[in-house]
């Protein structure tokens, strides 16, 4: 569905390296920190900004040769655009209905009418809620193959964020062959909704695991001075040095639980192996 294959992109300091694939059917997450790649990711894989290197292939095709048809296939959320905000819900239809063939009115009126969308208010005097909300059900309106969604949840709260995900969880279930490639700096909408996700960090892939095994096999271990220097350390990926001694990760969480019953260890979740990774020291 969309292969990366050492995308590059170089911004004065800053140079993104990145490789991914996302499979037919699947939910893919590219997580990291501010500024660590993921827009400008998102940029050059729809061609908005120029690649120094590498090839992006969507649909088994090389972007350069995708033609109008194939990007109506596409749905796409970006974090720093949106509808001009003079334009009202009602204008929005016949902009959409235009570019896409198979955009579905009646399911954007339903979906704009429980997401409380007022259909003649100006997107400018919308709440930010409203203005993610209006892109992402944009994005899935039109019967779309692969979903680009650059932190589509941001500014929602609990119960929006719910109607949101559950919405692209529809999206899913409607076509096996759907998928989505998304991003999020909120853990919890990650952990139900990707199969497997990608760490970014300072524009290189340092990490790459099905989001089931991250939450099951995953772990954080704390240990004193005198039981880490005990530790078998084969399986830890990064430790961090802390007041009481020392944070460790790994990826064989019941390992240590069985071989180490007096060490204190934690399950795993994505923002703690966000920051063991990027902050920890490699082993």
């Amino acid at each position: 569905m969309l292969k990366l294959e050492h995308l590059q992109k170089r911004y004065g300091n800053f140079a993104l390296d990145c490789s991914l694939t996302l499979p037919p059917g699947r939910v893919t997450g590219l997580i990291g920190p501010n500024g660590a790649g993921k827009s400008t990711t998102f940029k050059a894989i729809l061609g908005l900004i120029s690649a120094d290197g590498g090839s992006v292939t969507i649909f088994g095709k090389a972007l350069k040769d995708f033609t109008a048809r194939d990007r109506a296939e596409l749905g796409v959320v970006l974090s720093d655009s949106g509808f001009s905000g003079y334009l009202t819900v009602k204008d929005v239809i016949p902009v959409l209905a235009s570019l896409y063939s198979r955009f579905d009115k009646v399911f954007f009126l339903e979906k704009a009418r429980q997401f409380q969308l007022p259909l003649d208010k100006k997107i400018k005097d919308f709440s930010t809620g409203m203005k993610a909300k209006l892109k992402v059900l944009a994005a899935v309106s039109h019967d779309a193959r692969l979903l680009i969604l650059d932190e589509p949840t941001a500014g929602l709260d609990v119960l929006a964020r719910d109607e949101l995900l559950e919405m692209l969880r529809e999206f899913m279930e409607k076509d096996e062959e759907h998928s989505i490639l998304i991003s999020s700096h909120i853990s919890s909408d990650l952990e139900t909704l990707c199969d497997d996700l990608y760490l970014i960090h300072e524009g290189r892939i340092i990490l790459h695991e099905d989001t089931d095994v991250l939450l099951d096999n995953y772990g954080l271990l704390k240990a004193s001075p005198e039981q880490y220097e005990k530790l078998d350390k084969q399986f830890l990926l990064r430790a961090r040095k802390e007041s009481y001694g020392y944070s460790c990760l790994t990826d064989q969480r019941q390992y240590y639980m069985e071989n180490y019953p007096a060490l204190a260890i934690e399950k795993g979740n994505i923002d703690e192996v966000i920051t063991m990774m990027i902050r920890g020291a490699a082993l």
